[in-house]
Order: C-alpha cells, then structure tokens, then sequence
C-alpha cells in the first residue's frame, strides 16, 4: 500500500511582496516534500495565497485599487517565487477560490451544527496588521505585543466557543508530545492554553472583504478561520475525496514563530468542533535578520528571493537557508557567510570531488566507468546512515542532514587524497587506479542522490554526468545492486559548483 504525505506552507498574505522568509519556509517544505517523494511517499504539497481581510482591504484603498485587483496582482508574486525556487509544490490555493469558499463555509455549519458557534457582541482591543485579537493584559505600552498598533472594536458578532476547548488541547498534548516542534515552542503553546482559553470572535461586520458567514450574509468570516480551513479545501472538503482520505490529517503544517498560535491552539480547536482528525505536527521556524538587522520595511533591507538567486545561483541559495542555522532558531544573513559557506561546502568539497574524480576518469578510462567495485575498507560508500539520515529530516534537522552529504564529501576526498591515483598512474598500477576511481564514482554517486532534495538542480547534473538514468535516481537506489556498471560511457565532466567571489564594493558577489 503506497504511503502517503500531506506537507503545508502558512499560505502567504498578499498585502506586499514575497521576502527572504517566505523563501525559507518554502524551501524548507520542498526539501521534505522531495525527500520524502524520493523515499517511496505518495505526496501531497500545498502551498498558496490568504487574501482576505481587512488589512487587505485597507491596503487596497490606499493603492485605489479593488482588493481583487491587489490580491490578484500579490498572488501572482507568490506563485512566481515558487517558480524562481524551484518549489515542488502540486497545488497553490487561493482563499478567493470558489472551492476554497465552499469549504470554509462547509467547516463554519459543521462547527454550528455541533453546537460550538453562537451569536454575541464583541468589544476589545484589535490589530489590524496582524489580524488578531488581544487582551488587555497583553497590550505593551498600548500596542500588541508584536508591536502592532491595535484599535478598539465594538460590533456584533458570533463567538467560537474556545474555552470549551481547554482541557481537551492540554490532554492531546500530553498525549502527542511531538505535536508541536521545536519544544520550547511547545512549551510556550502550552503556557498560553494553560493559562486559560476567552471564547474566540470569529465574525465582522464593520468590513466586507471576506467569506460570508453562512447563513448571515451581514458578517464575514474571522480572516484567520478562513485562512487556516485553506488546510482542508485544497483536499476536497467537506466532499469524501480520494485526497482526502488519503491526506488528511496533514503530516506537517510549517509556519514562522509569529503564527504558531493559530496553527497550534485555533486550529486543532476548530478541527475538534468539527469531528476531524487534528493534523500530526505543526513546525514553528524562527526569524532572520538581515546582517544582523531586524528585518523591517522602515529599513528597507528586506531581501527579495529573486535578487539571491540572480547573485549566488539557485541550489546556492537553498543550500545557505537550509544549512546556516537550525531549523527553528532565529539566522541572520550576511552575503559573507553565504559566499563563505557556499565554497567552502559546496565549491572545494562537493563539486572539488565530482570535478577531479570525473576529470581522471575522463582522461585515464577511456571516458567511462572503470573496472571495480566497492571495498569494504572504503571510506564514504559503505558508511551512509540512512536512518539517521530519515529521522534528521523527521525533525526538521536540514542542518544535521546536510552535515551528512558533508561528512560523506570530506571522507571520500580524505579518501582520494590518500589513494593517490595520480601516483597510481604514473606507478602503472593502472587497474589499483581504476578500482580507486571507481569507488570515488559510486561515493559520488550516492552523495548526489542525497543532495537531490536540497540542491535538486546541482544534483541533477552530477548524475548525468555519471550517467545515472532519471528513473534510478530514488533512495532505493542507493543499494549495491543499483552501483556504477564498469564500462559505462560517460559525458565530458563539467563543473557544478563554481566558487564565488569574495564581495565586491557595491556589496555584490560574483561566480568565480
């Protein structure tokens, strides 16, 4: 039976454009989509747009444009930097869809049906930036505790009934201790629920752009119940699809730090008054500042995506936001750690074995593979822990899983340094020098096979250098049973990983 995996990105926000985090987090959801996809997972893997609100909305009037228009335009930016990132993502949803519609209206009558849904007034403090409701007592300074300007709303509305909720959050995270990664996210999560749960608002009705509330056209859903039901509606809900037999409850939902409340306290809450299933995990990564900056638009150092990847290449980009710092702390970017890290791994490690490896073969084997076959002495072809590998990515370790594909890089250029085949050939032991080669082939081999996940593009092009068909490129292949075949002609070698110039007066880098 084929085993099945539902992973989610936060659907993006549409007031501005896509920044440096929005990158990250889509990065890191592809890296597991990929993985998981080359371990023998049937995937599934959202991504998408939230375009309701009034921030939106307000956005929108002072741009004297339609929130349609802008949410139209914003989107678009979206699905492009998932395109520039090259995220594998097989949907992208929209909360302005009409199947998006329908079932976030479909999850409001199941809640109301359940008796968890009841008419009110709501008076108290709102942010309209952040889209959330705060108590006075978590004002600072009269702000948000996000730093938010908040306003004082009074409006009828229909209340969630939150605080029935309590005790039943507290023992499902009891019982689920993974349920929220890292731990101390978790804890906070915890403290928060414990603490004690106010009923939710979950209508308005002083703004228009939104869902309707089912059967009171005069309110609009709550942004964030909209937004999250985004979850279930690319699934088909509330109809018995096949996807959403087989995705839901969703595996992982990444989000950043700042809406880890929603996802980990309105959300399982909202699926219990509903009878579903509550999704396995919920992953909160952390923030990063820019050369040691807080990221602000008062700042203007915010980093678009594209003006990384113009700059450093691709896989480069991928590989720093994967590998800097782990996943679920806070980073900070500098181009000098990037360019730093980027040749010292990915230059004179990886693409230094692949280059003078297929380089030797190239003008000492005829341009193919030599005769021989893995020893067991052989240091970085036998010793891939793959299991250790798997639960890395479990937890959301990208550093310790691309410490992997290092370690196994540095042992076979330790390897390469202390064969020797260099002096194998000018020795003429030509045949210890083919066996040598060829157990450096199948190290590489092996290491490109790891990589595919987070450098898919760099990946790509060592293996059809190695001439490594695209159907035996799985992590079932890599077994002995799948290793070079001797004689296998292969194409000129080409460098993949080329270093990068120290940074330039403007602050710009450059490929050596």
């Amino acid at each position: 039976m084929k085993k099945h995996f539902y992973i989610t990105t936060p659907i993006y926000y549409v007031n501005d454009k896509p920044h440096i985090g929005h990158a990250y987090t889509s990065v890191a959801c592809d890296v597991l989509a990929r993985f998981k996809r080359l371990d023998g997972f049937e995937v599934k893997f959202l991504s998408g747009t939230d375009e309701h609100g009034q921030k939106v909305e307000k956005s929108a009037a002072a741009l004297d444009i339609s929130p349609q228009a802008m949410a139209d335009r914003n989107s678009e930016h979206f699905r492009q930097m998932s395109a520039l990132m090259n995220i594998s993502n097989d949907d992208f949803i929209r909360t302005t869809e009409s199947r998006h519609k329908r079932s976030a209206q479909a999850l409001w009558r199941k809640m109301q049906e359940n008796g968890y849904i009841y008419p009110g007034k709501y008076a108290g403090w709102y942010s309209v930036r952040d889209e959330a409701y705060y108590a006075e007592s978590e004002l600072v300074g009269g702000k948000a505790p996000t730093g938010a300007e908040v306003e004082w709303v009074e409006e009828p509305s229909y209340f969630f009934k939150l605080s029935a909720f309590e005790a039943p959050l507290l023992a499902y995270y009891d019982a689920n201790p993974e349920f929220v990664g890292p731990v101390s996210r978790f804890n906070e999560v915890k403290s928060f629920v414990r603490g004690g749960l106010k009923d939710l608002s979950i209508s308005r009705t002083t703004f228009s752009w939104g869902i309707p509330v089912p059967g009171d056209e005069e309110h609009i859903m709550y942004v964030w119940l909209d937004a999250l039901a985004n979850y279930l509606s690319a699934l088909g809900y509330p109809d018995n699809t096949p996807d959403l037999q087989n995705f839901w409850p969703a595996d992982v939902h990444m989000v950043g730090k700042d809406i880890l409340r929603f996802h980990a306290v309105y959300w399982p809450a909202f699926l219990m008054a509903a009878g579903l299933e509550l999704p396995k995990r919920i992953f909160a990564h952390g923030w990063w500042t820019i050369e040691g900056e807080k990221m602000s638009k008062s700042l203007g150092n915010a980093i678009a995506p594209e003006a990384l990847v113009e700059e450093f290449g691709l896989d480069q980009t991928r590989w720093f936001l994967m590998r800097e710092v782990p996943f679920g702390n806070d980073g900070n970017f500098s181009r000098e750690a990037l360019i730093a890290r980027v040749n010292s791994e990915l230059a004179n490690n990886i693409g230094n074995l692949a280059q003078r490896t297929l380089s030797m073969i190239s003008k000492n084997c005829d341009g193919k593979v030599p005769h021989g076959r893995v020893q067991d002495s052989d240091v970085g072809i036998r010793g891939i822990d793959f299991d250790a590998i798997r639960e890395a990515l479990q937890n959301c370790e990208f550093d310790k899983y691309t410490n992997h594909a290092i370690k196994y890089a540095s042992e076979a250029n330790e390897y390469i340094d202390r064969q020797a085949p260099w002096t194998l050939k000018k020795e003429g032991k030509l045949e210890e020098m083919g066996k040598v080669l060829y157990s450096l082939a199948e190290s590489i081999r092996k290491i490109s096979i790891l990589l595919q996940p987070i450098t898919p593009d760099s990946a790509s092009k060592i293996l059809d250098q190695l001439a490594i068909p695209p159907d035996r490129r799985t992590f079932a292949h890599l077994s002995e049973q799948f290793a070079l075949k001797p004689g296998t002609p292969l194409p000129p070698p080409e460098p993949v990983f080329p270093r990068l110039s120290a940074i330039s007066e403007s602050g710009e880098g450059a490929s050596a």
